[in-house]
């Protein structure tokens, strides 16, 4: 029992040390430099399938996605930098295949809605507790109204 209790954990963990090359990018799509393939696997991570929209190019099984992970391991060969590469995409598909959009005038919102939602959620925390205190002094103590009788 205990053997077996230790086969299985060692291949548990063997094969949690392979877990980063998983993904969907298929066999034919690796490049032999692995450098370069590095370099592609972390700029497909941080882009958006389009199709699937909330799964980056990496993971995603999207025949679209597909298509961008091979035209971004071309651009590599081609001997473009990273961010010629993210330019070249964006100039194709837009702004919204960025997983981290850049702070434009057009994505001001985007970018702070957490903070306005954070904020009126604290002013209605607040004003809920002002409102509870208000009441709590409003009310008759039912320990004086009750020794009274």
């Amino acid at each position: 029992m205990a053997r077996s209790l230790r086969i299985f954990l060692a291949t548990l963990i063997l094969s949690m040390g392979a877990a980063p090359i998983v993904g969907a990018v298929e066999p034919d799509e690796v490049l032999e430099d692995e450098a370069l393939e590095e370099r592609a696997r972390a700029l497909s991570r941080q882009l958006r399938c389009v199709v699937c929209q909330s799964q980056n190019i990496d993971d995603s099984n999207a025949p679209l996605a597909k298509d961008m992970r091979i035209l971004l391991r071309e651009r590599l060969m081609a001997g473009d930098s990273d961010e010629e590469i993210i330019e070249f995409l964006v100039d194709r598909y837009g702004d919204y295949i960025l997983l981290k959009p850049p702070v434009q005038q057009n994505t001001i919102l985007l970018w702070a809605a957490p903070f306005i939602i954070f904020l009126i959620a604290g002013a209605g925390a607040g004003a809920y507790l002002i409102a509870m205190k208000k009441r709590n002094r409003d009310e008759p103590d039912d320990k004086a109204g009750n020794e009274a009788t």
